[in-house]
């Protein structure tokens, strides 16, 4: 494989002109097809096999139109301090505001509290549910101020007036800003470490390029393949990060490999044959942490690892192609301002000689890092995997679920409104469980009907039942069933439980069948769901990962130690979530106002995201370690060599990540701000503390046995030149050329 990429990193650098015209008609085809292409669909959130799905599949199919997905708003008006909302004054307000609210162009209907039923036994609180007539994304600017406007007008009566629902939602990127301050940040960093403009912008440039080519690509495939709006996000982000840490690591090595004399063109190929090999298989870790969140069993969450898969496939060919051939557009301007005065031919052979580096040197922080793991191997790795470990004790206490308006802020209208509706009505009440009731084999269907409705209002938790509501076919009954419970409690969990339980007796009973769904039991469904598919997808992702790794590493410990230190980071990074989100320990300090339940998706996400950055930052660190180590090194001093390469630009992109992941703790939505945090933290662990201080601790008590391989396996495995051993003995035997030809020799091309 080296030796195919040094041929097409040369290929790239002699053709550069070529290589830039196509990835701009590329870009420029993909882009015409994302303008031209029918817009993205709103993609209803299905989970397959699971009671709430088919409950919901039932619904759709006896109660034509019942189950459909326009926007919706529950508007709550709490009256005045020792008055009720039936008195005249406040009455009159209330169906004067439900009149305007149903004069919006938008609007399908506005159900009068009073008419419905909707007061609270006290008299103190009633809400009217408005219904749209188009969904909440296509819910006009214009629509949302004239419901704001009629809520504003209405508090001027006296009542309070809040509202909830999906008409409320904000729409568009809510990490945009994030992004945006992640890419900055990555801007100052690279200009930190490579001390160049030049050589900070060009991954910047790349990674942007790789991000627009995805997203466009996406766009134009979205109504073909049934992509909606959400489908991207995760593809954004992940073709953002490996963008950058791809092409960092080939100009860092194009850079490193200029130091040592080489002429523009040959520093670019090897570069391109060594690190672009590191890219190659890193690249093939995150798609298959990517590809493998079809496991899950979860549409939207299929479609979108398979996209993400694909940005990242992106940005391995722009590593390979595109990266070289601007490095010949400006093969001097990625060094350093000292680098670039030093390029005289005497210089370069002398360093040569000296076995000097300019760029990174004998002596640097990731040297002198990696001698004091060597001395104490011990203590650095007792003191990470108890400190890992430790964070990870949370973990134990890990409640899914799917937090709704009470985990937002308070300053927000649906908060105040979810917390309005449960002191009116009941805890429960903001989450009731929907019964649908299939008839169609019992002999009286109304008969059935009451009695299943009956049974499950008595049992213990249950606080009220509404009516039973029928098809036109009268086969079918839909009724609501009030938990005294609040739907993120785990009361409630037990709840579901017990009436699934005890369902058989009433079937037989009725000779009618009944499933428990609604929002609630959605929620629970799908956190077992995604718990019972945790195991499952780590055993297929691990797996495949460490056969690769055997590969890229000839290898058996190698491998298998680096997937229990990214087990041992996930865990840890879960378990501080689990920490600060579920049990509030300095909630207070990230602004989290309400702890609950973990976003049933958040371990999935997680595991997936980080495995792929987790064996990026192992392949770069430790493949350098094998290709010294294969040249002749000792083990102890292989995990020097590997460090006073790669270690700096490591800890760059690592700080990267960090920094755009960060930056989603700033936003107001809980779900977002929980989501950064534990990509945040995942990152900081399994790059600062496993693969920088328990990875060279491992290795270094492990010695030569580290790279041991028994001779079957070894025959058995494909043999891959992953360090570039015949390049490098080839360039070693080249003498270099002088710095003034490698100038002629680049402008005359």
């Amino acid at each position: 494989m080296a030796t195919f990429l040094h041929r097409l990193g040369r290929l790239a650098f002699r053709k550069r002109w070529y290589v830039l015209l196509i990835w701009a008609a590329v870009l420029g085809a993909v882009g015409v097809g994302a303008l031209k292409a029918p817009g993205a669909s709103d993609e209803e959130f299905s989970m397959p096999g699971i009671e709430s799905q088919k409950a919901f599949d039932l619904l759709e199919q006896r109660f034509p139109g019942v189950t459909a997905d326009g926007a919706t708003a529950r508007v709550v008006f709490v009256a005045p301090g020792g008055e009720k909302v039936t008195a005249t004054e406040n009455k009159k307000a209330i169906e004067e505001t439900v009149a305007e609210l149903a004069d919006g162009s938008q609007v399908a209907s506005a159900v009068d509290p009073f008419q419905a039923k909707a007061v609270s036994q006290d008299g103190t609180t009633a809400y009217a549910t408005v219904t749209y007539k188009v969904t909440a994304n296509d819910l006009t600017d214009a629509g949302r101020a004239h419901l704001e406007e009629v809520l504003h007008a209405a508090q001027d009566s006296g009542l309070t007036v809040e509202a909830g629902g999906t008409a409320m939602a904000e729409q568009g990127g809510a990490g945009g800003m994030a992004e945006v301050i992640g890419v900055a940040i990555a801007a100052v960093v690279l200009l930190v470490t490579f001390g160049s403009l030049a050589a900070a912008g060009l991954p910047l440039l790349t990674a942007l390029v790789g991000v627009a080519f995805s997203m466009a690509t996406i766009l134009a495939l979205s109504d073909a393949f049934g992509l909606s709006t959400t489908t991207g996000t995760l593809a954004m982000m992940l073709g953002l990060a490996v963008g950058i840490d791809y092409a960092l690591f080939v100009v860092s090595r194009y850079r490193e490999e200029r130091a040592k004399g080489r002429s523009p063109e040959e520093a670019t190929a090897l570069a391109t044959g060594t690190a672009g090999s590191a890219v190659v298989f890193a690249g093939l870790t995150v798609v298959i942490a990517l590809a493998g969140l079809s496991v899950v069993g979860i549409p939207m969450l299929t479609k979108m690892g398979l996209a993400a898969a694909g940005a990242v496939v992106v940005a391995v060919l722009i590593a390979l192609t595109l990266v070289p051939a601007l490095l010949g557009f400006w093969p001097n301007a990625v060094l350093t301002r000292k680098a670039r005065k030093a390029r005289k031919a005497r210089k370069a052979r002398k360093a040569r000689k000296s076995g000097r580096i300019e760029e990174s040197g004998a002596d640097n922080g990731g040297t002198r890092w990696s001698r004091f793991v060597l001395r104490r191997p011990i203590p650095v790795l007792v003191l990470g995997v108890i400190g890992l470990g430790a964070l990870a004790v949370p973990m134990t206490d890990l409640q899914l679920g799917m937090p709704g308006d009470e985990a937002k802020p308070t300053s927000t209208t649906e908060r105040r409104a979810y917390d309005a509706l449960a002191e009116g009505f009941g805890p429960g009440f903001n989450g009731p469980l929907t019964i649908v009731v299939d008839a169609k084999g019992a002999d009286d269907a109304k008969s059935a009907a009451d009695t299943i409705a009956r049974e499950i209002g008595g049992t213990k938790g249950i606080v009220s039942v509404s009516p039973a509501r029928f098809n036109e076919a009268g086969d079918t009954a839909v009724f609501s069933a009030a938990p005294s419970t609040a739907p993120t409690d785990e009361k409630t969990k037990d709840l579901v439980t017990v009436i699934r339980d005890e369902r058989p007796g009433i079937e037989s009973e009725t000779g009618a069948t009944f499933e428990v769904t609604g929002t609630t039991a959605l929620n629970i469904d799908i956190s077992d769901k995604v718990r019972s598919a945790l195991v499952p997808y780590l055993l297929v992702v691990v797996g495949l990962a460490v056969i690769l790794l055997l590969v890229v590493f000839r290898s058996l410990l190698v491998p298998l130690k680096a997937a229990l230190g990214f087990l041992l980071s996930v865990l840890a990074s879960l378990g501080v979530v689990v920490l600060v989100f579920q049990q509030g320990h300095g909630a207070e300090i990230l602004g989290v106002e309400q702890t609950g339940p973990i976003m049933s998706l958040m371990p999935i996400f997680l595991v997936g995201i980080v495995f792929g950055l987790a064996m990026d930052y192992e392949v770069f660190l430790v493949s350098r370690m094998r290709e010294a180590y294969v040249h002749g090194d000792r083990a102890d001093e292989a995990i020097t060599s590997g460090f006073r390469h790669s270690a700096r630009v490591v800890v760059a992109a690592a700080l990267i990540m960090i920094a755009v992941f960060a930056g989603f703790i700033g936003e107001s939505d809980s779900m977002i701000k929980m989501i950064g945090f534990g990509l945040a933290s995942a990152v900081l662990f399994d790059a600062f503390v496993v693969r920088m201080a328990i990875v060279p601790a491992v290795l270094a008590l492990l010695g030569d046995k580290a790279w041991w391989l028994p001779k079957w396996l070894d025959r058995a495995l494909p043999h891959v030149d992953v360090e570039g051993e015949a390049l490098t003995r080839r360039a070693d035997e080249t003498p270099a050329a002088p710095a003034d030809t490698a100038e002629l020799e680049v402008t005359r091309t």
